[in-house]
C-alpha cells in the first residue's frame, strides 16, 4: 500500500490499456493476449467446479468472488503484476505496484477475505475503488496490509483516513478480514476482533466502486473471497403481486401461494412496475418438473404483447447434454440467453436455488448459489432493446412463463440500484 497516504499512485501506478492490436479472446471469458510476459490464465470454462458456499448461505445472499481456480470476474492488467492462481489462491510477487480489480462495482456489502503476506511486505484490499485511484482519501477506501507504515496505517487501517488503535502486523500465517461497508460507515474485523470503526464524514464519501487486491511489495496471497450485498429492497411481499403487473395477452397464470410466486402455462410475463439500469438483483426459484425453461428478463421495455421477449434474459434451464453439467442443453441456468452460456449448470430441478445478477453498463455477471456462471461484456452496437444490441438504460424485471409445460416458483426477490461512485 502507499508509503504516502496522500496519493495512491504508489499503490497502483497507472498502467496503459492493451494496445489496439491485442487479439480478441476466442472465448467470451478467455483473457486477451497480454502485452508482457505474464503467467497464462486458465479458461474459466475448463476449470473444475468448486463451490465453497452452502445453498443456505447462498440464499442469505453470499456470492463467491473467487472460484479457486481462475480469475473469472477479475481484470488483470496487461502491464500489471504477475497475478495468477496457484494451489487455490490468488497470488502476486513480481511486477509493478498494481491492483487486481473486480469487473463490476459494489456499493453496500459484507466482505470476507483471507490473506497471507510475507514479512516486510505491503498489500491491501481496496474498497469502492476506481480502477486507477489517484488519492486514497478520495478515490477509494484502502484497507491496508502492512507490518509497518510511516504514518501508522498498518494492517486493518484505512490509509489516509483512520489508523487502528494499535499497530497490527500483517505478515505471517493466514488471516481473515470481515468488512462491512454500509453507507458512509465501515467496520473491519481481523480474525474475529474489531480493529476499525470508521465513518466517512467528508463532503464526498464514495457510494460504490470496485474491489481491488493490491500487490505493492513482496508476495501476497488471497483466498476465500465472499461478498454479501446489503441494502437490498424487496420486490415481492410474499402475499400478493403488489409492485408487479401481468403483461397483456399472455397465456401464463401468475399467483401467490406459500409465500412464493407461482407461474404455470405460457407463454407470458409478470413484469415489475419499477425500472432499473445498473443494479444487483437476487431471487430464489424452483423448477417444479424436470428440464423446464424460464428466465429473469431485465432492462426490458414495457411488454405490450404477452408473447414478446424484450431486454436481456438470465436463463433458467437445468437441462444437460449427456448428464454433463458443463454442457447445458439450452445455454443453462445463469446464462445470458442467446449471448453466452453458463459455464456450469449448478442447480437441480425441483430444488430451490438462488440467482444473483449484476448489470453495470455493458458488463453483466451472474452467480447461481453463489458460484459465478457468467462474466460477459456486451460489446454489440447500441440499440433501444437489449434483445437487438447493447442497451444500458433502465428497464423492467420480468418473470417468464415459457410454454404450456411451465410450472415454477419464485420467492425472496430483491434488488439494489448501484449508485454513482
Amino acid at each position: 500500500m502507499p508509503r504516502n497516504e496522500s496519493s495512491a499512485a504508489a499503490d497502483s501506478k497507472p498502467t496503459p490499456p492493451a494496445a489496439a492490436s491485442t487479439p480478441a479472446p476466442a472465448h467470451p471469458d478467455e483473457p486477451p493476449a497480454l502485452a508482457r510476459d505474464l503467467p497464462p490464465l486458465p479458461d474459466p470454462y475448463a476449470v473444475p467446479f468448486e463451490n465453497p458456499l452452502t445453498a443456505a448461505r447462498a440464499a442469505e445472499g453470499w456470492i463467491s468472488l473467487f472460484d479457486g481456480h481462475s480469475l473469472m470476474g477479475w481484470n488483470r492488467k496487461p502491464d500489471g503484476a504477475d497475478w495468477q492462481v496457484v494451489d487455490g489462491v490468488i497470488t502476486a510477487a513480481e511486477g509493478p505496484i498494481d491492483l487486481l480489480c473486480t469487473k463490476v462495482p459494489f456499493a453496500n456489502y459484507e466482505l470476507e477475505i483471507d490473506f497471507r503476506m510475507e514479512a516486510d511486505g505491503n498489500s491491501g484490499v481496496f474498497l469502492r475503488t476506481d480502477e486507477k485511484p489517484g488519492k486514497v482519501d478520495v478515490d477509494c477506501y484502502e484497507l491496508n496490509i502492512a507490518d509497518s507504515h510511516p504514518q501508522g496505517f498498518t494492517t486493518g487501517a484505512l490509509v489516509g483516513r483512520q489508523p487502528t488503535a494499535e499497530p497490527i502486523p500483517g505478515s505471517g500465517d493466514w488471516k481473515t478480514f470481515h468488512v462491512t461497508a454500509e453507507g458512509n460507515h465501515f467496520t473491519v474485523y481481523l480474525d474475529g476482533h474489531l480493529v476499525l470503526d470508521y465513518t466517512d464524514e467528508s463532503d464526498t464519501p464514495r457510494a460504490s466502486g470496485l474491489i481491488g487486491l493490491q500487490k505493492n511489495a513482496g508476495k501476497i496471497e488471497f483466498r476465500n473471497i465472499f461478498l454479501k450485498p446489503l441494502g437490498m429492497q424487496p420486490l415481492f411481499n410474499g402475499t400478493d403481486l403488489a409492485g408487479w403487473h401481468v403483461a397483456p395477452d399472455g397465456a401464463s397464470d401468475f399467483s401467490v401461494a406459500d409465500g412464493s410466486i407461482q407461474v404455470v402455462n405460457g407463454r407470458g410475463f409478470l413484469e415489475s412496475d419499477g425500472e432499473w439500469s445498473d443494479f444487483i438483483f437476487q431471487a430464489e426459484s424452483r423448477t417444479n418438473a424436470p428440464e423446464l425453461n424460464s428466465g429473469y428478463f431485465f432492462r426490458g421495455p414495457t411488454i405490450a404483447d404477452g408473447g414478446n421477449c424484450n431486454g436481456y434474459e438470465a436463463q433458467i434451464n437445468n437441462a444437460l447434454i449427456d448428464g454433463d453439467r458443463k454442457q447445458p442443453k439450452d445455454y443453462g441456468t445463469g446464462a445470458i440467453y442467446r449471448r453466452v452460456k453458463a459455464r456450469y449448470v449448478v442447480p437441480n430441478d425441483e430444488e430451490w436455488f438462488t440467482t444473483t445478477l449484476i448489470a453495470h453498463g455493458p458488463q453483466i455477471c451472474t452467480w447461481i448459489d453463489g458460484y459465478m456462471t457468467v462474466d460477459w461484456r456486451d460489446d454489440r452496437p447500441a440499440a433501444e432493446n437489449g434483445r437487438n444490441g447493447q442497451y444500458t438504460g433502465p428497464g423492467h424485471i420480468a418473470l417468464q412463463g415459457h410454454d404450456p409445460t411451465t410450472t415454477l416458483s419464485f420467492r425472496n426477490l430483491r434488488i439494489a440500484e448501484t449508485p454513482v461512485r
